[in-house]
């Protein structure tokens, strides 16, 4: 399985548009760049991929990378930065599956599969696949599973994903706070790589309306706000979960210039061989 983060960033991506901030202007002079979020995954056994999310940012990232376009997609909710990409499947593929789940927000009255085949219902390329919360389904090979985590107002899920022939494991958090319930912790656990929401780190939640929550004995939050979880929640989910590697995505440019690239924050083009 490879593993290509072509997306890192939050909703704004850094740089940001018109932004002079430090780390910005950081990022600009390093050439770094943290694109909406968006992860392709290799069965290089098959010479098939997957995309987990559809980032507005899609036609920028396939062409600074060498990835295939997907032959299937999993979309985690439906938040414009992981779902407008969809768009780009018009004229470049005949048949494309998008895997999503099939359980009903009551914030929306709809699914996140029903969503996606109302919003892009003009695409006769794209097919909607919908899925229980934990159902196993194969895609490209691999074994794949939605598992619910805290995003509100809306439902998001996590993404499971393992080759049954290797036994390799790649969890990706998706939009959380630390509050995963314990189910879906399990479901996440003692993956190879997992790619874990960080959005900012814990200092920033004094500037949220809401400040954090989650705290640790300490009294450092390990959620910003209500819906993102901080670095530090990452990493203490990161050891919960017992991950062998985890790289922290979905962060934002409010990280100081001195620790916005600093390990474990992952970058675009990041590759990884399970």
């Amino acid at each position: 399985m490879r593993v290509t983060l072509l997306g890192t960033g939050d909703t704004t991506g850094t740089p940001t548009v018109g932004c002079d901030c430090d780390t910005c202007e950081h990022a600009r002079q390093r050439g770094i760049e943290r694109t909406r979020f968006s992860v392709h995954i290799e069965n290089t056994r098959r010479n098939k991929s997957v995309l987990i999310d559809f980032s507005p940012d899609f036609r920028q990232q396939f062409l600074q990378r060498d990835v295939s376009f997907p032959d299937a997609g999993v979309i985690t909710h439906i938040h414009f930065d992981h779902l407008d990409g969809l768009g780009n499947a018009y004229r470049l593929c005949d048949d494309l599956p998008i895997h999503a789940a099939n359980e009903t927000d009551p914030k929306t009255d709809e699914s996140v599969s029903e969503t996606v085949a109302r919003k892009y219902r003009y695409l006769d390329q794209v097919t909607i696949n919908p899925h229980s919360p934990f159902e196993v389904f194969e895609v490209c090979g691999l074994n794949i599973q939605l598992v619910p985590v805290d995003h509100p107002p809306l439902y998001c899920y996590g993404v499971v994903i393992e080759d049954p022939v290797t036994e390799t494991k790649l969890s990706l958090s998706g939009d959380t706070s630390y509050g995963v319930p314990p189910d879906s912790q399990d479901a996440l656990s003692n993956p190879d790589l997992f790619l874990a929401d960080a959005i900012v780190p814990a200092s920033m939640c004094k500037h949220h309306p809401h400040g954090g929550k989650h705290h640790t004995e300490d009294g450092i939050p390990r959620t910003f706000g209500t819906k993102h979880m901080t670095r530090e929640g990452a990493r203490d989910l990161a050891t919960t979960l017992d991950a062998n590697k985890t790289r922290l995505v979905h962060t934002g440019h409010y990280y100081p210039a001195e620790e916005a690239f600093e390990d474990p924050l992952a970058v675009d083009g990041e590759v990884y061989e399970l």
